[in-house]
């Protein structure tokens, strides 16, 4: 079966992590996979493992870019003989859904969270003949606010490599001077003006941290975006923060990371890499604050894919306490307990086999 899969870009991210992820396996598994992406850092991972790449301009929705996109889509599934096409995100979506139309191709998608709807948005967005949501809450949102029909609707999972991210010692150098004494903080994720609010709160509460701790606290905050420069600007005279941009090495730093702050996807590369995690997310996404990953929050976690959905606010004063009792404890079982949630529940091969299911028309 030949598969195309469709997203924004491929960039570092979540939902681009996630395509390049179901790539890899479902070319392990003898699916022939190309992807279709605006193009990014991603790209050369693609091509690393021999999966063709093809440009178009997804990322906006400037009507020039569209107009080529649909061209761009429909010519590879006539040129790769496409069985499948599987599209990610609002964009990609409705322009697949006319480019499969026209083609009279299968179209399914994934849904990797939630997005603001009207009544113009809903008649352009096309979630496909079938549906992945990757939480539940994403899987009734579709339903409710798409009228979507729930037998064609979905649940799958963020899959992450195991074997990548995995706890170990890392000796070679990793391009960042860290502070051996300090308890490393570690926040990963798109610095864009919706997506800032964690890190910039982390920020502003990093010397309490480093007065507050024994040794002192470092913070790493892991990510690029159009708000980068203020957070640099922010930070500039903070010896204790340390900036790293985009960063593809993401299990390194992690490894010589001792708590992670932050949502979805990264959170879970965390607890592969048997991290503390305490859950903060954007409120501008209407992410909120679960805290300390526990087997009293667990639910709450896996309810809404690790982003803290529909949950109270981050607090200065809440989160300083969550990350002072993680630090204090060090309890090496919750970190333990964490990949062994990865391990039992979020598979890249878990992933894959969701969305072998929905391929098979």
């Amino acid at each position: 079966m030949n598969v195309l899969l469709v997203t924004m870009e491929m960039n570092i991210g979540g939902a681009e992590t996630h395509v390049l992820e179901l790539a890899r396996a479902l070319k392990k598994k003898g699916y022939k996979v190309y992807v279709i992406s605006a193009g990014g850092q991603l790209v050369k991972e693609l091509e690393s493992e021999e999966i063709e790449h093809i440009f178009a301009p997804l990322k906006d929705k400037k009507i020039n870019h569209i107009l080529s996109a649909y061209t761009i889509i429909k010519k590879a599934i006539k040129e790769k003989n496409i069985d499948v096409v599987h599209a990610h995100a609002r964009i990609p979506g409705a322009i697949c859904g006319f480019a499969c139309k026209k083609m009279r191709t299968h179209f399914v998608t994934t849904v990797h969270g939630t997005y603001r709807v009207n009544y113009i948005l809903k008649k352009l967005t096309n979630w496909g003949e079938r549906t992945l949501a990757v939480s539940k809450d994403i899987e009734k949102y579709v339903i409710d606010e798409y009228k979507l029909e729930s037998q064609n609707v979905f649940l799958t999972v963020n899959g992450i490599d195991t074997e990548k991210f995995i706890k170990e010692e890392i000796s070679e150098n990793i391009d960042i001077k860290l502070d051996e004494s300090k308890t490393k903080i570690i926040h990963i994720g798109r610095i864009d003006k919706e997506s800032s609010e964690v890190a910039k709160m982390l920020i502003s509460v990093a010397d309490e941290l480093n007065e507050k701790l024994s040794g002192g606290a470092q913070l790493i905050i892991v990510g690029a975006g159009t708000a980068f420069d203020e957070i640099k600007e922010i930070s500039k005279d903070n010896k204790n923060i340390i900036l790293t941009g985009a960063r593809t090495d993401i299990n390194k730093l992690l490894n010589v990371s001792d708590i992670f702050v932050g949502v979805s996807r990264a959170a879970l590369e965390a607890m592969a890499c048997e991290l503390p995690v305490i859950l903060a997310g954007n409120s501008a996404y209407n992410q909120g604050y679960i805290g300390i990953l526990d087997s009293k929050t667990l639910d709450a976690a896996i309810d809404t894919n690790f982003t803290c959905r529909g949950f109270p606010k981050v607090s200065k004063e809440r989160l300083v306490e969550d990350i002072i009792r993680l630090a204090k404890e060090k309890d090496k079982e919750i970190g333990k307990n964490n990949r062994k949630i990865v391990e039992t529940n979020y598979s890249v091969d878990k992933m894959a086999n969701d969305a072998i299911k929905v391929y098979k028309f």
